[in-house]
Formats: structure tokens, sequence, C-alpha cells
């Protein structure tokens, strides 16, 4: 056993098949470098609790011969390997999930791998080259249409005045801002 997989080892607890396990997350972490292991509480939809491990990060996922860093989390319950991953797409704040065949509205991540899963014949490593695969067709998160710092920067252009109240200021295509006559009070 390696230095990091008895690292992931010891992270486990005795609940899991804790040399399993840490051997299947070792094994994913070498061919997708930018996921990493974290036991962390997972609240299921009853509100109920757990400590549980989880594969946080991005995998690269090609769409349209571009390289895209797609944000997921999968989460690995004590019956891990008896039972699939729960899988969810995590977009950043810049994202929004695009729901569709293989991705709920909350995220979570539905591939016929994880509800075929069979302990012995399925393995993390062939479920992560599975989502790259779904992914690259039908991607399940897009970039939000008006990111926050474009709002941000429009609301600049209001002003308010003494009296309380507000005006905006609009520039013509040319660049210049409008002359008097054109100019209204909000």
């Amino acid at each position: 056993m390696s230095f990091r997989e008895n690292t992931i080892h010891k992270m486990l607890p005795k609940k899991y098949l804790r040399r399993y396990v840490a051997h299947e997350i070792y094994v994913a972490i070498t061919y997708f470098k930018n996921l990493v292991p974290v036991m962390d509480k997972y609240v299921y939809n009853d509100g109920t609790a757990k400590n549980l491990m989880s594969l946080t990060g991005t995998i690269p996922v090609m769409v349209s011969d571009k390289t895209y860093n797609i944000p997921i989390c999968l989460w690995f319950e004590e019956e891990y390997p008896q039972a699939a991953p729960i899988c969810f797409v995590q977009p950043t704040r810049e994202m929004m999930i695009l729901k569709g065949k293989h991705v709920s509205n909350s995220g979570k991540i539905r591939l016929p791998y994880l509800e075929d899963w069979k302990n012995g014949e399925c393995d993390l490593v062939s479920l992560l080259q599975v989502m790259v695969a779904m992914f690259g067709e039908f991607p399940p998160v897009c970039m939000r249409p008006y990111p926050e710092y474009e709002q941000a920067s429009c609301c600049q252009l209001f002003y308010r005045q003494a009296d309380g109240s507000s005006y905006l200021t609009l520039n013509r295509e040319d660049g210049q801002p409008f002359q008097q006559e054109n100019e209204t009070n909000c």
C-alpha cells in the first residue's frame, strides 16, 4: 500500500471496507488528478446526516473539441462497493445545471452504469470514464448567461441624488453621453 493510499485508508471509518475503498479511490485519483478524497457530512433527502467519504473535484470532458473541467462530487456510503456511489454535478457560482437525461435539477447524476451497478463488475475508474463520455455528449453544466460580475457593472451606472431620486446614465452607440434633452428621472 502506497503512502497516499494508506492516508486515504486512515481517513475511512471502520464501517467501510477500508482497504478496498482506499484502493479504488487511490486508483481514481491517479487517473483523475483534480479529484480529492474528503470525509464530510452528507445530508439525505429526509434530513438525516452521515459522515461519508466523498471524492470531489473536476473531471476533464471534451465538448466540441474543447476540454472543460466538470465539477463533480461522488459520495460513498458504507455499503460501497455493494451500492453505487451517490453522484452529483456541483456547479460553481458562474455555472448552472443543465437538467437532462443524465442530470436532475438538483445535479444528481443518473447513468445506466449507476442504475445497473454490480459489485465485482463495476468500479470507480470505469464510472468516471462513463461520466466523461456521457458529459461529452450531454454537458451537465453551462456558464450562466448573465454572470453576477456583469450585473454589478451595470449597477454602477445608477446614481442617487441628494433628494433621494435616482438616474441612470446611458451612452450612445458612439460612446458619447446623450444630450440634456434626452435625459430622464427615475
